[in-house]
């Protein structure tokens, strides 16, 4: 501009050289800038008056000030990605550094439906709220929205992580972006070769194993790049391969002694199993003691293949063997094609292979299936300058996941001598609850889960005079293509209401918490995404620059690709409307075809949806070492496809149905159920497809707002010398966010049980004729709310004198609603009081620190010292945060509505038991049931898990061979010091962390504990 201002927007990350000639003035030459993704830093120039021959050359870096941008991140440079300890080569793991950044409870987002990955929260956001771009192009699984599989540390340059009222250009997840860039190609010929390893001899013994894991793992590959053709045409190409096994003796079941074999329960039913209780069993139990005769034959013969116990408590702990390999590929092609236009390729490959194993004598073992995923991502990206003042800047990208769950064949309920159609051979799901097991139940079953994603996005940079205006548009169309096996064969639960014991409900064949059998669930589903924006980074004085933003973001409802979609409307039931597209369906529903149903999808859409963002950025001195910036935003969240792959179980397709304790038990489970046993269900056309009684149902509002977060933020950065200090204060509030409820809940009165839950249901009270056709529905509500408020204080240095520093403090607060990922049943304990359940988010976690090093011993002049001190490096990292929260339940329908996650009364103020410690860490003398028919008012999530602390550490060794050519020797631990994190989940087990199930004889325990300390060595040659 006329001022002086300047502007280079969307330069490739990398190093440059900064060139200012004009006439009259000494040319001005900086050296050593380097650019990294998502910053725009600020470069002043002072031109001395002289001659244009005249050169001035400055050697220096960018400042480390963002003084453009209005959001809260932090770059995870290419050292860092390198060079710090990183478990399992995990550069996702690397996101906690920023700060604001937790662990998330995965729910049914990331479980074996999809690639290994991790479920994190930022900024108090949800698991899945996260929008992940690589190299310009979507990087969301559109599954489940998390991120798909991210390039192994050498072949990712670096990310960055960006929260709060980030500018317009940003959409699609509302709580942060993360911006990946891969490594390219140059004119001179780089990569690295390697070898990284494992082996249990070196590792500690996990806190709860009798012995140590058998781990071993090799991580191998390497990367290359370089120029096809010099200054014009790039190559870059990586590969890692990994080979795992390990058999972690870490799973926790409970099952039947030899003594309640034989009918006596005394001893599993003593103080010294049940935290200090004496149960007494009810049911026909006399003393505790039962006729083995009155054993269910069918149970007798599932516990053929599961291990007896020794334990007099019943107590079986076992390794689920974990034999695994994955490959990662990828290429990239980077084109010049002219001094105004260029031209990029990439293809990114992974596969991951986990095989389910079962020897034929612990079935147990079969808790955990098997995968098989495969994502394939290709980006095509190009830059256009289409004057010195404007550039256009356009990506098309095709993502593609293949999601195959194996399970090994064993048996299924039929085998056993129940009398239950088994559709899939060899497999059923059985679930005790408390202290019990749980085989082929949930997402134990085999399916499989693919994904196709495709975008086109395009943005246009202008300058013009004090204004660097930005446009652009995004579409992503998405589509999921799935099957689900989860209630195919039966799934029985037994919860300890028949007789006060899980496992004696289960030995009797009394199935207490309710029987579920379907038709296998295909869910066909597809979207479309839309966004466009206008934004204008307004220099209004040199020091003061104003973002303004306006992002149209239309709310466009997943559509079913089969029409495969219902709604249940209480006034249609209630005046007796029939759908005249399934003449056969109860009053009350309707579907695609019937007067008023939004399409193929579930709701009606919302175009007019807008979303403003305003930002200031203030430099007090008009340089470019402190700056003051605040932002606010509003911001939409796009559902993920699988929210609504429950429609595909709802009758005629999925024909699923329950039966709250059925009195044919275990063995005859449709005794008594009007009808008999519906399957199997021979498809003679849908339209004409019986509707089964009291069928299982789950329903949207026609008209169904989106979650939006308004979100605001203020900073002060300041650069002194080479490091950075900064404090930020940041909030956001969330609107209509996504919770469930039940619509058709069971009324309590006299005589109420468990047994006759469906008589007393609301729909079947109001028109028993139609009624009976409806078991439970559970309902989205839109109503839901979430705060997050948090401190930011972070410390910075970047390389120089041979240290390097990152590190943060987060001090925040995060209250919720409980929101849900997917339409299962209600997340609303009691339907008539929803405000009941605001309290703490499951993820708070009130403190967390991070400090991450590299230091690099010096330049030694003297040869001696240089051959035994040179060329070593430290790269230390720490880990401190607060305990995530969980939630005291009874374990049972108390209220006997219906409904799961009753929680406890609480009766004394202290929850924790005096000395803590994981044999009792909660006081079971502290809860209580509540009354029948009633429920409690504790909230949920307000007990606090124990501390975390990570202390890994990496030290190399460098041998410079000639010219670029080195090897360097690495040493890697993990959990230095060997430190016990109780409650935390290491991979491959089933364990609870804190049972907080009041009805299991293990109340207040933790059974887990993070990895124990895990050495891993490697060799790396670099060219």
């Amino acid at each position: 501009s006329l001022d002086g201002a300047y502007a280079f927007p969307n330069l490739p990350v990398g190093p440059y050289q900064l060139k200012v000639v004009l006439q009259g003035f000494n040319t001005y030459v900086r050296d050593g800038i380097v650019l990294q993704v998502g910053s725009n830093p600020e470069l002043n120039v002072t031109l001395a008056v002289g001659n244009i021959s005249e050169q001035v050359t400055v050697i220096a870096n960018s400042s480390l000030v963002e003084t453009k941008n209005t959001g809260v991140g932090q770059v995870i440079d290419n050292q860092r990605v390198v060079e710090l300890p990183l478990n399992g080569r995990q550069a996702t793991e690397l996101i906690f550094l920023s700060g604001l950044a937790t662990s998330a409870p995965a729910g049914d987002l990331n479980t074996n439906k999809n690639f290994p990955t991790v479920t994190i929260s930022v900024a108090g956001g949800q698991a899945n709220g996260i929008t992940y771009i690589m190299d310009g192009g979507t990087h969301n699984d559109p599954f489940n929205s998390l991120n798909l599989p991210t390039p192994f540390p050498d072949a990712l340059q670096e990310f960055k992580v960006e929260t709060s009222a980030l500018p317009a250009r940003y959409g699609y997840h509302a709580a942060s972006a993360v911006n990946l860039v891969t490594k390219s190609g140059s004119n001179q010929v780089h990569g690295d070769i390697f070898e990284f390893l494992r082996d249990y001899h070196f590792n500690a013994r996990n806190f709860f194993a009798p012995e140590r894991d058998s781990l071993k793992r090799n991580q191998f590959g390497g990367t290359v790049g370089a120029p096809i053709v010099k200054d014009k045409l790039f190559l870059f190409g990586g590969y890692q391969g990994r080979i795992e096994k390990s058999n972690p003796p870490t799973s926790i079941s409970f099952v039947p002694t030899e003594a309640m074999l034989n009918g006596d329960f005394t001893a599993v039913t003593s103080p010294a199993c049940n935290a200090g209780r004496q149960l007494t069993l009810t049911g026909g139990f006399v003393g505790n003691k039962i006729d083995p005769s009155r054993l269910s034959p069918v149970s007798m013969n599932f516990l053929k293949h599961v291990p007896a116990s020794t334990d007099p408590c019943g107590r079986l702990q076992y390794g689920i063997p974990n034999n695994n390999t994955e490959h990662q590929v990828l290429a990239k092609v980077d084109y010049t094609m002219s001094a105004s236009s260029s031209l990029f390729a990439r293809y990114f490959y992974a596969v991951y292979d986990n095989p389910a194993t079962y020897d034929g004598s612990n079935v147990l073992t079969l808790s955990r299936t098997g995968q098989n995923n495969q994502v394939h991502s290709l980006v095509l990206g190009h830059n256009q300058v289409l004057s010195p003042s404007t550039l256009n800047s356009l990506h098309v990208t095709i993502n593609r996941t293949l999601n195959d769950r194996p399970l090994p064949p064993y048996f299924s309920a039929t085998d056993l001598g129940a009398k239950v159609f088994s559709l899939v051979p060899q497999y059923v799901g059985v679930n005790v609850t408390g202290n019990g097991f749980s085989v082929g139940s949930g997402a134990t079953n085999p399916g499989y889960f693919n994904s196709k994603g495709f975008q086109i996005a395009d943005d246009v940079d202008l300058v013009r005079g004090n204004h660097q205006f930005s446009l652009g548009g995004n579409w992503i169309h998405s589509r999921i293509e799935t099957l689900n096996n989860r209630p195919t064969n039966g799934a029985f639960t037994f919860n300890g209401q028949g007789t006060g014991l899980s496992l004696a409900d289960f030995m009797l064949g009394i199935v207490s918490g309710g029987f579920l059998q379907g038709n296998p669930v295909y869910d066909f589903d597809h979207s479309e995404y839309i966004g466009a924006y206008a934004q204008d980074n307004w220099r209004v004085r040199p020091n003061v620059t104003l973002n303004l933003g306006l992002r149209w973001e239309p709310f466009l409802p997943v559509q079913n690709t089969y029409s495969w979609v219902s709604h249940f409307d209480r006034a249609l039931f209630d005046q007796n409307v029939h759908s005249t597209a399934y003449p056969q369906a109860p009053a009350g529903l309707i579907f695609p075809g019937d007067a008023g149903y939004p399409g193929s999808g579930t709701t009606f859409g919302k175009k007019a949806q807008f979303a403003p963002r305003v930002g200031l950025v203030w430099t007090p001195n008009g340089d470019e070492r402190t700056s003051v910036r605040a932002s606010w935003g509003v911001f939409y969240d796009t559902p993920h496809l699988f929210f609504n792959t429950r429609f595909a179980n709802n009758p005629p397709w999925g024909a699923q149905i329950t039966i709250p304790n059925p009195p044919g038990g275990f063995a005859d489970p449709y005794l008594g159920y009007p009808g008999g046993n519906p399957f199997p269900a021979l498809n003679t056309g849908w339209a004409t497809q019986p509707f089964p009684a009291f069928g299982v149902y789950v329903n949207t509002p026609l008209h169904t707002e989106p979650t939006s977060l308004q979100q605001w933020n203020v900073s002060v950065q300041r650069q002194i010398g080479d490091w950075l200090v900064a404090a930020s204060y940041l909030g956001n509030h969330s609107s209509h966010l996504w919770r469930a409820t039940e619509l058709n809940p069971a009324v309590f009165g006299p005589g109420a049980t468990t047994g006759n839950t469906n008589a007393r249901r609301v729909l079947e009270l109001a028109n028993p004729s139609q009624g009976q056709f409806y078991g439970t529905i559970g309902q989205l509500d839109d109503t839901g709310r979430a705060n997050y408020g948090a401190m930011l204080l972070s410390l910075q240095r970047r390389l120089k004198s041979n240290l390097s520093v990152l590190s943060n403090w987060t001090l925040s607060k995060c209250m919720s609603d409980p929101a849900t990922t997917e339409i299962t049943g209600p997340t609303i304990v009691n339907p008539a009081n929803p405000d009941a359940d605001y309290s703490y988010c499951s993820s708070d976690r009130r403190h967390v620190v991070n400090v991450s090093v590299v230091v690099r011993t010096p330049e030694f002049a003297n040869t001696a010292m240089r051959a035994v001190f040179g060329d070593w490096q430290l790269s230390p990292i720490v880990r401190w945060q607060s305990g995530n929260r969980s939630t005291v339940t009874t374990g049972v329908d108390n209220a006997l509505t219906g409904l799961g996650g009753q929680r406890a009364v609480q009766i004394l103020d202290d929850p924790y038991a005096t000395g803590g410690g994981p044999t009792a860490y909660l006081n079971r003398a502290a809860f209580t049931s509540p009354a029948a028919g009633t429920y409690s008012s504790l909230a949920p999530f307000t007990i606090v898990n124990p501390s975390t602390l990570q202390n890994d550490f990496a030290l190399t060794r460098t041998f410079k061979i000639a010219g670029a050519q080195s090897i360097q020797l690495r040493w890697e631990v993990f959990n230095v010091i060997n430190h016990v994190n109780l409650g935390s989940v290491p991979a491959g087990t089933t364990a609870t962390p804190l049972v907080t199930t009041l009805n299991s004889a293990s109340f207040g325990q933790i059974q887990t504990a993070g990895d124990p300390r895990i050495m891993q060595f490697a060799v790396k040659f670099t060219f």
